[in-house]
Parts: C-alpha cells; sequence; structure tokens
C-alpha cells in the first residue's frame, strides 16, 4: 500500500483530509500498523485495532487508489435472500460489469435479519470492501452511517422504501410495466382483471398495484378492491391467490401478477382446477426470467431489465474507485410488454344447448 497515496475525508463534509500517518501519530502506533488495519490484517491485538478503528471512524477515513486509473478490487453485492431466479439475473449482470473492470465479487443475503446484517459488516470491514450493490433491501440508518464512516460506495437496486439522500438507486418502470400489462388484457376485452400483488412494504410493489390502478381508471373502469389480492412474489402465494379468485362469486376472466413466478403458481392453481390457459383465463406475469418462454403455455411478462439493472449498479459504485461521480442518483430503466400466448379475449357466453 502506498502510505502517501492513502488519505481520508472528514465525516463533517470532505474538506479536511487527513493522512494514514495522522492516524498512526493519534493512535500512538506506527504507520504499517494502521495499515495493516486498514487492509484487515488479522496480526493487529484487539486492544490496538479498535483504537486505530475508532480513530479511522472518526476522520472518515476512506482508503483511496494508489495510482491514477487503478480500480476497485472487491465489490460486495447483498441481498436479503437468494433462493429466486430474479436474484441469479442481478447476479449475472454485476459479475460482467466487475469482471471486465478485474474487480471481485462478494455475494451475500442477510436474510433481513439484523444479525446477518451485523456479521456482514464486520466481515466488509475486514476485506476493505469498495463498494457495496444492496438490492431490494431497506437501508437501516446505522448500517448506512457505519458505510459512511468507513467512505465505502454504496448502491441500491429496487429500493424498499425511500433511499437516503445522497444514495444512488437503480430501479425499473415498474409502474409503466404494470399499466402496459393491465392495458394489453382490456384492449383484449377484459373487464374484471384481477392483480396478485407483491408485499406492500416494496416500493416496486406499490408501483406496479398503482399501474394497474391507473389503467383501470383510465379506461373508465372502477377498481374491485375483492380482484386485489397479496403475494409475496413467490410461486406458492401465486397459487394460493389465484384459488382466491377463482373463489369469488365472479371470478377475474384475467389475471395480472407482479412477478413472474406468481404468475406460475397462478398457472399451476388454474390447471388444477381443470382450467385452461388463456381460453378460460388469461396470465400476465411481470420480470420476464428465462423460464417463462418455457412455460405452458409461454408466458405473456413485463420485461423487467434485470441484468441491466445489475450492470448500471456495478459501473455506478466503482466510479467513486476511479475518483468519478455516478452519472445520475436515481437511474431507473425502461420495462417492455412482451406478449407471448397466455393471454387471448374473454371467453364468450357459452353456445345455447339443443
Amino acid at each position: 500500500m502506498a502510505v502517501d497515496g492513502a488519505r481520508a475525508r472528514t465525516a463533517s463534509g470532505g474538506r479536511g483530509r487527513v493522512t494514514i500517518t495522522d492516524i498512526a501519530r493519534r493512535a500512538g502506533v506506527s504507520v504499517p500498523t494502521v495499515s495493516r488495519v486498514v487492509n484487515g490484517r488479522a496480526d493487529v491485538s484487539p486492544g490496538t485495532r479498535a483504537r486505530v478503528e475508532e480513530l479511522l471512524r472518526r476522520h472518515g477515513y476512506r482508503k483511496r487508489a494508489a495510482a491514477p486509473g487503478r480500480q476497485a478490487a472487491l465489490l460486495d453485492l447483498v441481498f436479503n435472500d437468494l433462493d429466486s431466479p430474479w436474484a441469479v439475473e442481478i447476479v449475472r449482470g454485476v459479475e460482467e460489469v466487475a469482471r471486465a473492470a478485474g474487480v471481485g465479487t462478494v455475494v451475500s443475503a442477510v436474510h433481513g435479519r439484523s444479525g446477518d446484517a451485523r456479521q456482514w459488516m464486520r466481515n466488509l470491514r475486514a476485506r476493505a470492501s469498495d463498494g457495496v450493490v444492496l438490492v431490494t433491501s431497506a437501508l437501516d440508518p446505522v448500517l448506512h452511517q457505519e458505510l459512511r464512516i468507513l467512505g465505502v460506495p454504496l448502491v441500491v437496486v429496487d429500493p424498499a422504501g425511500s433511499p437516503a439522500l445522497g444514495v444512488p438507486t437503480v430501479g425499473a418502470a415498474n409502474r409503466a410495466g404494470a399499466m402496459a400489462a393491465t392495458e394489453h388484457l382490456l384492449a383484449l376485452g377484459h373487464r374484471r382483471i384481477g392483480l396478485i400483488a407483491g408485499p406492500a412494504r416494496l416500493l416496486c410493489s406499490r408501483a406496479r398495484r398503482d399501474g394497474y390502478r391507473a389503467a383501470l381508471e383510465d379506461a373508465g373502469l372502477a377498481v374491485d378492491e375483492s380482484l386485489i389480492v397479496p403475494g409475496d412474489f413467490r410461486h406458492e402465494s401465486g397459487f394460493a391467490a389465484c384459488e382466491v379468485l377463482l373463489g369469488l362469486p365472479e371470478p377475474p376472466t384475467a389475471v395480472f401478477a407482479a412477478s413472474d413466478q406468481m404468475a406460475l403458481g397462478a398457472i399451476e392453481a388454474l390447471r388444477r382446477r381443470g382450467a385452461r390457459v388463456p381460453q378460460d383465463m388469461s396470465v400476465v406475469g411481470f420480470d420476464d426470467l428465462p423460464e417463462v418462454r418455457w412455460s405452458a403455455p409461454p408466458l405473456t411478462t413485463v420485461r423487467q431489465p434485470l441484468a441491466d439493472m445489475g450492470r448500471v449498479a456495478a459501473r455506478t459504485v466503482l466510479r467513486p474507485a476511479r475518483d468519478e461521480r455516478p452519472d445520475s442518483p436515481r437511474a431507473e430503466l425502461a420495462t417492455e410488454l412482451i406478449v407471448r400466448s397466455s393471454t387471448a379475449p374473454p371467453p364468450g357466453p357459452a353456445a345455447p344447448s339443443g
């Protein structure tokens, strides 16, 4: 590590700078000892490490590139969960950019538990990570403060809540995509359209619900709340929600599911009832995961540019390591309706017998 190239911004705003030599003098230790702490080396006594880390935090230390053009060496990609193909697409986009930049990627899941988050933060400090991409998660204020003190750049993909000021975000045009899906069903002649919604705590879910409502209202139709059933983006919730819709006195003729996995769950519920898609009920999803083009029937869905979202997030978080500013603090990528075989006009009245 080049000592004269390692500097830090103060936590108060970045005008004052402190060198690694200053930290060593204030801690009463040698410059190599501070360097070992900064680089996460284990050969430092606990008491000395704690004293040095406290000074680093107090002065907002951030390790900087030793020479112009040097890129970040490590990027952290953090999910709440990793049990869906949606996450795989994000990983694919991030890793593509990181690999081209010569940067390693560490993928973690914190499962929304504070203990997991604290352990991840301890691991991150030891790794001296140069950037964090946080996916579909609320940004905990304590976590945000710790990252800011450490000087680690952060980008949030598909934020769960309102993002913190100064934190770049990457998302998709969720409201526009949901409107396009609902308008497609309206254009086919459907008037009773069910919505299998995502978790209400997520911004993307609320935007998709808003798009569904807006399309109905623009068509002069009242929103029937009984046709809106909550889900959690997974297959099982789509299956259960479709069962609820099918149990209504007047079931919908079409369903818009706010994720592809819930749409596939809905199709399975229909299949078990002996109903045909799209002859008896049309189904639209959201995401365009690779698997849905091979479903039976191939799924009409809203393409969310998941891999592109990962690419944009990785480029954004790597910019500070090159002393560059992000292009924009808020990136919203366009969605696209992909029409396949799971949608058709509603079934007509039964032909008279005899």
